[in-house]
């Protein structure tokens, strides 16, 4: 899954570990989010955009890959 939630956190000129306090994860689960190491439950990517003013289609896009069982 790609995400722009680096780009959405920067215009809001928040760290890492602001924008992670003000969902209730860790600055470590926001840096592997925005890395694409980790693929944010629904819950999840529905606050980050919340918090980011946004909606998540803007901040979250499927590939062709997520698509493969």
């Amino acid at each position: 899954m790609k995400n722009k939630v680096k780009i959405n956190r920067q215009m809001h000129e928040w760290s890492q570990e602001e924008l992670g306090r003000r969902v209730g994860v860790s600055r470590q689960t926001i840096y592997a989010i925005e890395q694409g190491n980790y693929a944010p439950s629904a819950v999840l990517a529905l606050k980050i955009a919340a918090v980011l003013e946004t909606n998540i289609d803007q901040i979250f896009e499927l590939e062709d890959t997520d698509w493969e069982n």
